[in-house]
């Protein structure tokens, strides 16, 4: 009987033996390389968005107190008043006496111009670079890669050796202040696009083009049926950057539109900031329009960051 018992008791113990000698087996040694991947990512997006928050601290914190708490990462007596003045909601007098320095700024109007202009220079943008890359890409004619690579080339010279060239040729067409002169310098073909363009281009079989061909259809016919609808992600990738670009663009449209009816966000907000009755900017009222002027673009890049990411891989840019 107490053999039995003891039997019984080593065999009921086992499991516990068994499980405590897992829990005590060694753990995995720590991925220090991998960790110290993380914290750099970490940081990385700390520091991308610490400007973004700072924005936003401003915009929603009293010209006031901005000074007295300048090193306070809440907002210094929160109030909605620069945003109320972004919008034309306060009077001069009531944004002086919250701190502002009374300047006015046309939000809505620098808002519609910016979509004129940047809308305007991306669709001519797209529409003549996919037309140029189609040509250096699926035409066969003498001197194409000679003529490509001197074209490229030019990506290496800076805008600003181009500004004064191009605001003589304004001028002198008689479109200064105008959307047309605005966007008429970035319509069409740039190096940029036609090479991201050309790379997905040269990866289309030419099967279907050929039998196109053979069907009687030109080239035009071929780029407007057969390309362009085979290059949707790559065209949508392209437009999103361009229209990214021109809507940040400030020195062109500072040269060339000075009327109020045609001035675009980013120059307004310059003039909005130089304007001061009171002697110093309204730093709330300004961080709070460049806020709402980002939202825009932010909300695009958020919506369309993976695509934007997928596409430039496909076409082969590393």
């Amino acid at each position: 009987m107490s053999t039995s018992t003891n039997s019984r008791r080593s065999l009921e113990s086992a499991p516990a033996v068994v499980g405590s000698q897992q829990s005590r087996s060694p753990r995995k040694p720590i991925n220090w390389r991998r960790t110290g991947a993380w914290v750099l990512v970490v940081i990385a997006v700390g520091v991308t968005i610490a400007p973004f928050y700072w924005m936003l601290r401003t915009a929603l914190s009293s010209n006031h107190s901005l000074a007295a708490n300048a090193g306070n990462l809440l907002p210094a007596d929160f109030s909605w008043g620069a945003f109320q003045r972004v919008f034309g909601l306060q009077s001069p007098e009531q944004a002086i006496a919250e701190g502002g320095s009374g300047a006015d700024i046309n939000f809505w109007l620098y808002l519609r111009n910016s979509i004129i202009f940047a809308t305007l220079t991306t669709a001519g943008q797209v529409f003549f670079s996919a037309m140029a890359a189609y040509a250096f890409s699926r035409l066969r004619w003498p001197g194409r890669n000679k003529v490509f690579a001197v074209f490229l080339a030019t990506m290496m010279v800076p805008p600003i050796f181009t500004a004064l060239p191009n605001f003589l040729m304004i001028k002198n067409l008689g479109l200064l202040n105008t959307f047309a002169g605005l966007a008429l310098p970035f319509m069409f073909m740039t190096p940029f696009a036609i090479f991201f363009l050309r790379q997905f281009f040269l990866s289309m079989s030419r099967e279907v083009e050929e039998a196109a061909m053979l069907d009687g259809a030109k080239h035009l016919r071929i780029f407007f049926q057969i390309v362009i609808p085979n290059a949707a992600a790559p065209l949508a990738t392209l437009a999103l950057l361009t229209f990214i670009g021109q809507w940040n663009e400030y020195f062109w449209p500072l040269l060339v539109g000075q009327d109020e009816n045609v001035r675009v966000l980013t120059v307004g907000l310059g003039v909005f900031k130089s304007q001061s009755p009171q002697g110093a900017p309204d730093w709330s009222g300004l961080m709070a329009a460049t806020l709402v002027a980002a939202l825009p673009v932010l909300i695009l890049f958020i919506a369309f960051g993976k695509k934007v990411v997928n596409s430039i891989g496909f076409s082969g840019i590393k």
